[in-house]
């Protein structure tokens, strides 16, 4: 099994700046990417951000230049770094990991989503 972990959400002012965390643990072999979604009250969930393991990242359009997306291997971590904060910014976010594990000796990839952690912009 593997586990999930976000943190560092809140209330911000607009303009203000959080950064969220994401944890993986568990019967870990290799992760491949990592990445945050989210998901505005009565909108579909939507990509802000991912991050391949060696690094190359992608990010929406509505976020590129406010937010950095970094991991750090060796604590299976991801992190979202967001900056310039605006109000469409709130929504609840979720950590996207997909996990390579070996099961009967063959080697395959699952994602686990995290449980969600709520950033709300407002003044």
């Amino acid at each position: 099994q593997v586990q999930v972990v976000e943190s560092g959400g809140g209330l911000v002012q607009p303009g203000g700046s959080l950064r969220l965390s994401c944890v993986a643990s568990g019967r870990i072999f290799s992760i491949n990417a990592m990445g945050w979604y989210r998901q505005a009250p009565g909108k579909q969930r939507e990509l802000v951000s991912t991050i391949t393991s060696g690094g190359s990242t992608n990010y929406a359009d509505s976020v590129k230049g406010r937010f950095t997306i970094s991991r750090d291997n060796a604590k299976n971590t991801v992190y979202l770094q967001m900056n310039s904060l605006k109000p469409e910014d709130t929504a609840v976010y979720y950590c996207a990991v997909d996990v390579v594990e070996i099961r009967s000796s063959i080697a395959a990839t699952f994602r686990y989503w995290g449980q969600g952690t709520q950033v709300t912009v407002s003044s």
